[in-house]
């Protein structure tokens, strides 16, 4: 009866070689070789990216004192017009704004350090700040893109690796090498994202950084 079992076996192997062709063998790890699917790299994708984020950013950044004229204290009544929402038409709003400042204050005693500006040619009550890292808060950056989306990936571990990512690019070539410590008093061009969380206070993620 085994040998029956075993030679019905060797049958059932042979003709499914037969019917397929061949049968490749596949190292585990490589299975993108054979199927055509990569494995996700958030660092590979954001690095590849780079340019075409910037360009994005730079395309729709309004002036950032014009903005809060216009605003007049409600930023989201401009969402229409300059904002993008982080789920299609709902969910938190944010802006790509541009402008010159003088920096007042460099504060890096926590982790999320960041600085405060006084916007040229703005008088408004509202508090600026830039963040500078080492952690930046929120997902501005990543949710003002026009050129990526959540449908673009998997799952929300992946988009949200995909933020983490900006982040570390934003903090390596924009801000480290403006070398925030030194800025206290100096005038500054800059270019980023924010998220409108509130009407008192704007926290600006940099994709550009110059000192005038």
């Amino acid at each position: 009866m085994k040998k029956r079992v075993i030679a019905l076996a060797m049958v059932i192997a042979v003709a499914m070689t037969a019917m397929t062709g061949c049968v490749k063998v596949v190292k585990i790890g490589e299975e993108g070789k054979l199927t055509g699917k990569t494995e996700f790299n958030a660092n590979d994708s954001v690095s590849a990216m780079w340019g075409e984020l910037v360009a994005d950013i730079e395309g729709k950044a309004v002036e950032l004192s014009s903005f809060l004229e216009e605003a007049n204290g409600d930023m989201a009544s401009l969402a229409d017009k300059y904002g993008k929402y982080s789920m299609g038409t709902s969910g938190s709003i944010s802006y790509a704004v541009k402008g010159t400042a003088v920096v007042q204050e460099v504060n890096q005693e926590k982790k999320a350090g960041y600085m405060t500006l006084k916007l040229d040619g703005y008088d408004g009550p509202e508090i600026i700040k830039m963040q500078i890292g080492s952690i930046y808060k929120g997902s501005s950056t990543r949710d003002s893109l026009d050129i990526i989306d959540f449908g673009d990936f998997t799952n929300q571990e992946e988009w949200g690796a995909i933020s983490q990512e900006i982040h570390s690019l934003i903090d390596a070539n924009v801000v480290q090498a403006a070398d925030p410590s030194s800025l206290s008093g100096k005038n500054i061009e800059f270019m980023g994202t924010f998220t409108a969380e509130g009407n008192d206070e704007l926290l600006i993620t940099p994709v550009s950084l110059t000192i005038k």
